[in-house]
């Protein structure tokens, strides 16, 4: 049978004293005359659980019509009768069994639902019987299995006469007496897979109203009515669209989730800063980040849940992962001597017992607002981070907590449902308000976590992340960093999820720190940042990118004078009073409300059918009013079909309305439940789904899915580990050296780790050991913490850049230019004089003319120096640096190099990445102590090396026409292909490995977002309109991603074979429609707008690869051949390979149209030519142009009156560009800027042509057209 959706109500139950009790006390009160009622043993009365309606079929595959994800069952109550009719089983027939003989009937319930403990919870004072008519009550449970899986209780507890209750009894003959009333509670418990808690009171409020007149016959019977008709309201999906019902008298809305991953808000939120001041509730939010036991006390056993709610929705998407029981009752105190961390709630008349016998608790009185612990009256703990804190208050000082301020300008309403309507919109916005500022909190608190991940080998350095925090808030942080609390968190940022969290740090991140990947250096901090109080500010939260760069291109004709990326910081600014979440999140887009029909009997078969078809028809409705490019709606319409055709056996439908999903919103996809659906499907639907071509391929991509998820599991992918860095314990071959240094974060380079391994086996075994490992690391931290403490006093600091900063100081020495320290920087070496601090430029290393070790004579010795001339001075500069000369003559040479590399190949990471082989030279020399200590950090001297040994002269044209040069694989181990560019307006957009892409501001050239696509390598790119991006994967799938949200969640699922091209075009109605084509042959045309395939032929080739529009014809282009195709399909003509190219390996590679000279241009994997065809004209000869020392092409764009071709030497295996003139069809340049084949290029607005290039590369070059 299928899992069936889930629905509002789980079960509902009726608890109170049984009547033979009541009777009993009834006669004692009536012949005693006393007011002291006694307490007593609440029972369980009544059980009702959905499905109530079935059916009445032989066939297992029955789906019963319930959203409720437990199996068939009928509700059950608790009778104490000896004799029963005979039970009606579901197939129709009857049994008498043979123990309806025993006392007491067993109740049926949901398998996680505690019968035993509910009464207790249900009363969680005791039930008392009263004189009089009391008020209604109300109080919420959180009920929490085994697994952590936690389900919701609302309870209302309500007063009827005993006399009623016992309506028509008869004792010894006699009617029962009413001259003295007694009131008995009964407790009415509905609960839900989800925390709909206002939604529910609302919903029992409805059943008090019938429930007051009714008899005591009708009782049973009304509320199993109440809860078969909240069994029929499905759950609104995540997103923008609630679901209304009606429960007489009221209007009951469900909330839906805002994503997938968010917890479900229908709660006041605001009810914690109503009971505790700003500092309490810091307070209390440092107590559960730090695990500690927790018990809360109110004399309202209602508050004691809402606050403990709220508080946990405050940490979102942290979430608590130990013991929570929100209510104790009298007899459950014993849980509170639990030895673990926990969270509980108890009446504040236990309070003064609770604080003498346990040890260890942090009390929270929430009527009074006061925090104290067991052992006194304060609480001894670290306090949430000072900057965190008070950026906090500052934004909660502004909320408006009180709604009778809202109501001040408005009359008196007389519509109860359109007043709970304008103060839920209220209450909605003050909630929106609240969760901003706790997630700013939350981000605040724990802001640069992902900055010390390793996720190839889920490592989390905790003490380099313990280091950048204040030295105030280290006892928190380092409580906190042990709590299952953060190892969840840590390992949704090892997983990338992108959440909440994710979202506001990367929109409120520092923009030098955002771009800190692409262009700064091994973890020291901005110089500029450490003037105003060292690193700590460096990482604080205050600093932020306030508004989004400049579309416009860079200007990368201003003088080339430095190309490394300078980063303007901008100063921190004063806390002030500001609203509460500005800045903070997006405008939300008006919420949809979809309105139920009408509840039919909610107990025959029949009417609940035709309720469910009234229901879909309204949803067909819904989706037929709404365009087409509000898909996020769509996609909640869909999805809500889907459960209701789901409940109602229409599977196939219910199949359909969920593929629908891959064209309007994929996150929302509920892959269990479909996968389940599927299952269950008889054979003969299992034919028809074949039948229909869009089933097929859902239940296709299921089981490719299902397959891809085992094979990951097999292959041990471990999602849910979480390593802390630590030091070896035993000697280390290469490959688990390279792992270490890796997980340490010193760098991740292999290259530049197989470096070191030769610097540190000098001389001995190739191994390291744990000893020289541990003394190598101290080495590099404690270096890198000199650096960081380095104060430089303004007059120094307007001498350098802003985004300069001290990375080497050496020891106070005697130099050419006076006594101090000699400083060197990313840019260059300057001296710090001694006693007053000056500043004395020595050189910057690309003015560096000649190096060399020297002697300088001093009385009867010579002491080993530094001796260095620069272009334009006459005077060297000589620094007596006596032992430490060696090691600085090859950090200089090193640094001097890379930074000449980097000034020819326009490439930054050149001098980074000298840089740290500087520093690691260092850090070697250091560690070892030998005589082999220079020759061994000699091994690190990679670019001084690459210098004597080949000259890397870059030729006149390509220095001149290259610009610039990214490195899309910064931050990985090893560089990886380029597979796809494209430039959209102010955007870089770039696919690099297994459906990775990186998005880059074109006004810096920097990385502004990350995502992946898929789980595949992308083939093509388009931009289709403002807001869309198409990615054609080699999962046959087309990924759209938004770019304005920057998400990717639509998919167009058509295609049966990878996706290999994309064009757009405009049909002859004016509409614009795109063209994909995929490896296997197939062409398909799509409605922009709607997403919708239009038609879809095959073309018989071997391996399509591109698609093109031109004059009302498709050109495709596959390895074989070049087709000429009409619209429909039909070939109108086919260019096959020139007669010298063809052979087991030619294949062509690309093709270019060029209309306005009726020209196609193409070539070809392994030819070193281009052949240009007449399109017009198929029988003129092809005319060739021959590309000089080119063994291959693989891609060409046009831009202006050029074609540009990128492809591979046939003298070397480094990537050539060939420019090529179209009216005169010659070569223009060539174009040397890549080490491996050139394997993709695009154009921004025909300034600049960006070129991509093979994985022994991995880098993009920027250059600029003439």
């Amino acid at each position: 049978m299928a899992e069936l959706p889930s629905g509002l109500l789980e079960a509902c139950v009726v608890v109170g004293a049984p009547s033979d009790k009541l009777r009993d006390l009834y006669q004692l009160h009536q012949q005693s005359k006393s007011n002291d009622l006694p307490l007593l043993e609440a029972e369980v009365l009544q059980v009702h659980v959905p499905p109530f309606v079935s059916k009445e079929t032989n066939s297992s595959q029955s789906i019963g019509p319930a959203f409720s994800r437990v199996q068939r069952r009928r509700s059950f109550i608790k009778k104490k009768r000896r004799d029963r009719a005979p039970e009606v089983l579901p197939n129709g027939e009857t049994t008498n069994r043979t123990e309806a003989s025993s006392a007491t009937e067993d109740i049926s319930v949901p398998k996680d639902l505690d019968l035993i403990a509910l009464p207790q919870l249900c009363f969680p004072g005791g039930l008392q019987v009263a004189n009089e008519q009391k008020e209604d009550s109300y109080h919420f449970l959180v009920f929490t299995d085994l697994f952590g899986n936690r389900t919701h209780g609302v309870v209302v507890q309500y007063y009827r006469a005993v006399q009623s209750c016992q309506e028509g009894a008869v004792q010894n003959g006699h009617r029962w007496s009413s001259k003295s009333r007694l009131y008995t509670p009964f407790a009415v418990c509905v609960i839900s897979k989800f925390p709909y808690y206002n939604a529910l009171r609302d919903c029992l409020s409805c059943l008090l109203v019938q429930l007051r007149p009714a008899r005591q016959s009708d009782f049973e019977e009304t509320i199993k009515e109440f809860s078969a008709k909240l069994s029929l309201v499905p759950l609104p999906p995540p997103g923008r669209l609630h679901v209304c019902f009606s429960l007489r008298p009221l209007q009951v809305v469900l909330p839906s989730r805002e994503d997938q991953d968010s917890p479900v808000i229908d709660i006041d939120l605001h009810l914690p800063f109503l009971c505790f001041s700003h500092a309490a509730l810091l307070q209390v939010l440092s107590c559960l980040l730090q695990e500690q036991r927790l018990v809360f006390f109110s004399a309202d056993w209602a508050r004691l849940t809402l606050v403990a709610e709220s508080l946990l929705l405050y940490l979102q998407p942290l979430s608590w992962q130990q013991p929570y029981v929100p209510v104790l009752s009298r007899g459950m105190l014993d849980f509170l001597m639990a030895p673990t961390a926990f969270l509980m709630g108890c009446h504040i008349s236990h309070f003064e017992e609770v604080a003498a016998e346990t040890e260890e608790l942090i009390l929270v009185n929430i009527d009074d607002g006061i925090i104290q612990s067991s052992w006194s009256e304060t609480v001894d703990l670290a306090a949430i981070p000072l900057a965190a804190a008070e950026s906090f208050i500052s934004r909660a000082e502004c909320l408006q907590l009180h709604y009778d301020l809202e109501l001040c300008h408005l009359g008196v309403g007389t519509d109860a449902n359109a007043l709970r309507g304008q103060r839920r919109d209220w209450q909605t916005r003050l909630n929106t308000q609240i969760q901003n500022i706790m997630l700013e909190l939350v981000v605040n608190i724990f802001r640069g976590v992902q900055d010390f991940l390793n996720h190839e080998h889920r490592v989390f350095n905790s003490e380099e992340f313990l280091r950048t925090r204040e030295p105030a808030d280290q006892s928190f942080y380092k409580k906190v960093l042990d709590t299952h609390i953060f190892h969840s968190f840590l390992r949704d940022r090892l997983n990338r999820k992108r959440d909440t969290f994710s979202c506001m740090e990367h929109n409120t991140r520092n923009h030098a720190h955002r771009n800190h990947a692409m262009t700064e250096f091994p973890r020291r901090p901005l110089m500029s940042e450490l003037s105003r109080g060292g690193y700590r500010s460096y990482t604080s939260p205050n600093d932020r990118l306030s508004k989004r760069l400049g579309a416009s291109l860079p200007n990368l004709d201003q003088s080339t004078n430095d190309t490394m990326t300078g980063i303007i910081s901008n100063r921190p600014a004063s806390l002030r009073k500001m609203t509460p979440d500005i800045g903070l999140k997006s405008p939300q887009k008006a919420v949809k409300v979809f309105r139920l029909p009408e509840f039919p009997p909610p107990l025959a078969y029949h009417y609940v059918q035709n309720y469910y078809s009234d229901m879909v028809a309204s949803l067909g409705k819904a989706i037929n009013a709404t365009p087409p490019d509000e898909s996020s709606l769509l996609a909640r319409f869909h999805y809500l079909r889907g459960l209701v055709n789901t409940v109602s056996n229409r599977r196939l439908d219910a199949l359909e309305d969920f593929q629908s999903l891959y064209k309007t919103d994929s996150d929302i996809f509920p892959s269990q439940m479909v996968k389940s659906l599927v299952e269950s499907l008889p054979e003969a639907e299992r034919l028809q789904a074949d039948r229909r071509p869009e089933l097929k391929r859902l239940i296709s991509r299921l089981k490719r899915d299902q397959e891809r998820e085992q094979a990951r599991h097999d292959n041990g992918h471990e999602e849910g580990t979480v390593k802390r860095f630590q030091l070896p314990k035993k000697y280390m071959q290469l490959e688990e050296f390279v792992k270490c240094i890796q997980e340490s974060g010193i760098v991740k380079d292999q290259g530049t780790i197989h470096r070191l391994f030769d610097a540190l086996t000098v001389g001995h075994q190739k191994q390291v050991g744990p000893d020289l490992f541990r003394v190598f690391y101290t080495i590099w931290k404690e270096t890198e913490a000199e650096a960081q403490e380095v104060c430089l006093p303004a007059s120094v600091l307007e001498h350098i850049e802003p985004s300069e900063c001290v990375f080497k100081l050496s020891s106070s020495v005697k130099t050419s230019r006076g006594v101090g320290k000699i400083a060197m920087t990313q840019r260059r070496l300057f001296l710090l004089t001694d006693g007053r601090p000056g500043y004395v430029e020595v050189a910057q290393y690309r003015d560096i003319e000649e190096l060399k070790v020297s002697s300088a004579p001093f009385l009867l010795l010579r002491i080993s120096s530094l001796k260095l001339r620069v272009r334009g001075r006459k005077e060297a500069f000589e620094a007596n640096l006596k032992t430490e000369t060696e090691l600085w003559n090859l950090m200089v040479k090193e640094m001097w190099a890379g930074r000449n590399m980097a000034d020819q190949h326009k490439d930054p990471q050149y001098m980074q990445q000298a840089l740290t082989n500087a520093l690691l030279m260092d850090a070697v020399v250091g560690s070892l102590q030998s005589s082999k200590a220079i020759y061994a950090a000699s091994k690190l001297a990679h670019y001084d090396r690459m210098k004597m040994e080949v000259p890397m002269m870059v030729p006149k044209t390509t220095a001149e026409t290259l610009k610039h040069k990214i490195n899309p694989s910064l931050e990985l181990a090893a560089p990886q292909a380029v597979d796809v560019l494209l430039y959209t307006p102010g955007q870089l957009w770039v696919s690099v490995g297994s459906g990775k892409v990186m998005v880059f501001d074109a006004s810096s050239w920097s990385l502004t977002h990350t995502c992946l696509v898929g789980n595949a390598r992308l083939n093509c790119m388009l931009g289709v309109d403002k807001d869309q991006v198409w990615m054609g994967s080699e999962d046959s799938v087309i990924y759209i991603i938004s770019m304005v949200a920057m998400v990717c969640n639509r998919q167009l699922t058509e295609h049966r074979a990878e996706v290999t091209g994309l064009a757009l075009d405009i049909d002859k109605y004016s509409q614009k429609v795109a063209y994909s084509c995929s490896a296997e042959g197939s062409v398909m045309v799509w409605d922009v707008p709607t997403l919708q395939a239009k038609r879809h032929f095959r073309l018989s080739c071997d391996r399509l690869q591109s698609v093109s529009s031109c004059n009302g014809t498709l050109w495709c282009c596959s390895r074989d051949s070049i087709m000429e195709v009409w619209r429909n399909g039909s070939v109108k003509h086919r260019l096959n390979l020139p007669e010298q190219h063809r052979g087991a390996t030619a294949t062509f590679s690309s093709m270019l149209l060029l209309p306005e000279r009726e020209e196609l241009w193409s070539v070809c994997v392994d030819s070193g030519e281009v052949c240009i065809w007449h399109f017009k004209d198929t029988n003129k000869p092809i005319h060739r142009v021959a590309l000089q020392d080119c063994s291959g092409c693989y891609c060409m764009i046009k831009v202006k009156n050029q074609v540009w071709v990128g492809g591979i030497s046939r003298s070397s295996t480094k990537g050539k560009i060939y420019i090529l003139d179209t009216e005169r069809n010659q070569v223009l340049k060539e174009l040397h800027g890549h080490n491996d084949k050139v394997t993709a290029l695009c154009s921004a607005e025909d300034r600049y042509v960006l070129s991509g290039a093979g994985k022994q590369d991995g880098k993009i070059a920027i250059w600029k057209v003439e």
